[in-house]
């Protein structure tokens, strides 16, 4: 597992005391297989969920990285991602996400299957 915080400053002294409580009632594991059944029934059947990452935030998430797999190719690579709340359960769908993901999706696909018409 990985945990990251979002907007530290790049440069400079920086000193910090983080104190974070609360509920992880969502395993990593458990952050997957949702994001998984997810992106594999509503977007598209070859998209997969990836390794969830920590991240802490407004609320504390997992984020896992949504990824395209191709027949012959296997994980081709990253299309996007998903928060899930780690207390919750919920995902952190929006129809522009979802499109999104789609799109990035479709544009991988369309790459390798002109690299696959192009190879002799």
């Amino acid at each position: 597992m990985e945990a990251s915080v979002e907007q530290i400053p790049q440069f400079g002294e920086v000193q910090f005391t983080i104190q974070i409580s609360g509920h992880i009632h969502y395993s990593a594991e458990a952050a997957r297989r949702l994001v998984g059944r997810y992106v594999a029934g509503e977007i598209a059947y070859l998209l997969r969920s990836g390794e969830p990452t920590l991240v802490v935030k407004e609320r504390i998430v997992w984020r896992v990285p949504v990824e395209l797999a191709l027949p012959g190719h296997g994980v081709v690579g990253t299309v996007g991602q998903i928060d899930v709340d780690v207390e919750t359960g919920e995902l952190a769908i929006t129809p522009e996400l979802t499109h999104q993901i789609q799109e990035n999706a479709e544009q991988k696909a369309a790459y390798y299957s002109t690299i696959a018409s192009t190879t002799p």
